[in-house]
């Protein structure tokens, strides 16, 4: 093996990891917000648990990138501690569908026609022919991905093949088959597995690896045996360097992990050796191929979670006895734990998830500053302005979180879902601070002891209470993508800027008419103002929730469009048009423009 193959071994373990790395990416693109509605669905039931841990590591090909990031799910206060034991579990079975794809390259020849078109060097180049022209002509991302996928697969089984063609050499050199030898001592081939998964962190690629060895040169099953076990072992490093600076229940995240892979080695390593020394069994003498390592790294993965399941609680256990408390930390939380970033499409759902959170916020804020006008309460007053403290807080931590995830490569589901999260937290925010606005006057209101012309009030209830239908309807249109729902809002704001312009009116003939002071009215008038640019935040929320679904909406175009031309609209303006009127008289020249 000269120097040449050196070079041929390192390029062929870069387009390797790098094929994993784009595969996985397209694979997490394809399943969209899927991951994370299974996320949502792991339930305190294990076997459940366990079965979905498995079937997203095999998603995203990565049981290093599940555990990193259950311990930003966490640190985030998301998912609890209890809930991530049998995930883990999970994890560790399904990083093994890695090496049962790489195993295809052991597929002899003369295997006959149908097993050769498995074999990677006949089917690769043909998937690699057509994710490139999925890339460069698919008109969808959903096309791209899938491209991508399979250039991904293509790259990985090509790096493959340089690696095993690289090591071919090593078999007919004497001082790699003592080498071999020395590899026969299982603690030196546990050690060499182990350190190399830790320096490549990734036990899937450590594998694969180790199959191109297999492939290329005379591997035993008594020397592959102990390497495999020291890479599910090495793969613990990823856990434990995502665990710095992070909270204690998500350092026992990364614990879980370290100590269920001790325990799984613990037994299972001691086990061999006493074995393979008290019996000689021919199988540990004969050369291992790809397929046997794959089946192996799978054999030990299914026996340990059958021998560890139950006993989840008390690895949890281990986990808090080994990683106490602080006596000085305090359980700090963090609203998006940075690590999340690792599982884009599963971070974008999490930021809509803590979108809701703030808006519930604001609804609380401006459902009771308006009950405040009427009956004033320190405690509700005092709430109030820790929400807005907690609104500011999201908004902050949302918009910041959001344009980092912004620069990592998205679907075009997920791209347009950030564009409208950073529109409607600014609308939110903006709906909060009016609802504090709206508390000051009623501070203001108790304060001096002063209170509104019976007509002033009259008027101002029925502009609270068609604020507050418009608020609720933008609200659950936005929690639930209510397409339908969200359409019903432009009308009702419609309607209630017609009010506002009416009431404002009669306001200013009663201050003509000596029927109210000069400081009510400036406090009146901006309580219309602030309940009428709530109705306008509502609007904008509707709309960014039309445009989610329809990225080809112009909402300049959207929102200045002839309404009274819309059949759909100008019957539910009417509508609420009845509901909703601060005086007799109704003018029949009326018209829904705005």
């Amino acid at each position: 093996m000269d120097i040449f193959s050196v070079f041929t071994l390192l390029g062929g373990l870069a387009f390797f990891l790098y094929g994993i790395s784009i595969m996985s990416s397209g694979l997490e693109k394809v399943a969209g917000g899927r991951l994370e509605q299974l996320l949502k669905k792991m339930t305190s039931n294990p076997v459940k648990s366990f079965a979905l841990g498995a079937f997203i590591t095999a998603v995203i090909q990565s049981s290093s990138a599940v555990t990193v990031m259950l311990i930003g799910l966490v640190n985030s206060g998301i998912m609890t501690l209890s809930r991530t034991v049998t995930v883990i579990i999970g994890a560790n079975l399904g990083t093994t569908i890695t090496a049962w794809l790489l195993s295809l390259t052991a597929i002899q020849e003369s295997a006959g026609f149908f097993f050769k078109l498995l074999k990677p060097e006949t089917f690769s180049p043909v998937l690699a022919f057509i994710g490139i022209i999925m890339l460069m002509a698919a008109k969808t991302n959903k096309r791209k991905n899938v491209g991508t996928i399979f250039l991904g697969f293509a790259i990985l089984m090509y790096g493959m093949g340089l690696m095993s063609g690289a090591m071919a050499p090593l078999g007919d050199m004497p001082s790699f088959r003592n080498a071999m030898i020395a590899f026969k001592n299982p603690l030196f081939g546990f050690a060499i597995g182990m350190i190399i998964t830790m320096v490549i962190q990734s036990s899937s690629a450590s594998i694969g690896i180790l199959q191109a060895l297999t492939l290329a040169t005379c591997v035993s099953w008594e020397v592959a045996i102990p390497i495999i076990l020291g890479q599910n072992l090495g793969t613990c490093i990823s856990a434990i360097l995502a665990s710095i600076g992070v909270n204690t229940n998500a350092k026992r995240v990364a614990g879980i992990h370290v100590i269920y892979n001790i325990l799984s080695v613990g037994v299972c390593f001691p086990a061999f050796i006493i074995i393979n020394a008290l019996i000689d069994i021919p199988l540990m003498h004969t050369n291992i191929n790809p397929f046997g390592v794959a089946a192996f790294h799978t054999v030990y993965n299914i026996f340990t979670a059958i021998m560890l399941l139950p006993f989840c609680k008390v690895i949890e256990r281990l986990a808090i006895k080994f990683i106490p408390e602080g006596k000085d930390e305090q359980k700090r939380q963090v609203l998006l734990d940075e690590r999340l970033i690792l599982a884009p499409t599963f971070a974008v759902a999490e930021c809509y998830r803590q979108s809701v959170k703030m808006a519930e916020l604001v609804e609380y804020n401006f459902v009771y500053s308006a009950k405040l006008l009427k009956s004033f309460h320190q405690k509700k007053a005092d709430q109030i302005r820790e929400n807005e403290i907690k609104i500011d807080t999201y908004e902050d931590k949302l918009d910041s979180f959001l344009l980092k995830l912004s620069g990592k490569e998205l679907s075009e589901e997920d791209n347009n879902r950030i564009s409208q999260l950073l529109l409607i937290i600014g609308d939110y925010e903006r709906i909060g601070d009016h609802a504090t606005n709206i508390l000051k006057v009623a501070e203001k209101f108790k304060e001096d002891d002063k209170k509104l012309s019976e007509d002033a009030i009259e008027e101002l209830k029925v502009i609270v209470n068609a604020v507050s239908e418009i608020f609720t309807m933008s609200f659950e249109a936005y929690k639930t993508d209510n397409v339908a729902l969200a359409r019903e809002v432009e009308p009702l704001e419609a309607v209630i800027k017609k009010i506002v312009r009416k009431v404002k009116n009669h306001h200013i003939q009663r201050l003509k008419d000596g029927l109210c002071t000069a400081e009510l009215s400036f406090m009146f008038s901006d309580l219309l103002n602030d309940f009428r640019r709530i109705a306008a935040h509502c609007g904008n929320i509707a709309t960014s929730v039309i445009q989610l679904y329809d990225s080809s909406l112009d909402k300049h175009e959207y929102n200045h469009r002839n309404k009274d031309e819309d059949i759909e609209f100008v019957s539910k303006y009417q509508d609420y048009k009845s509901r909703y009127s601060v005086s007799k008289d109704k003018t029949a020249t009326d018209t829904v423009s705005v």
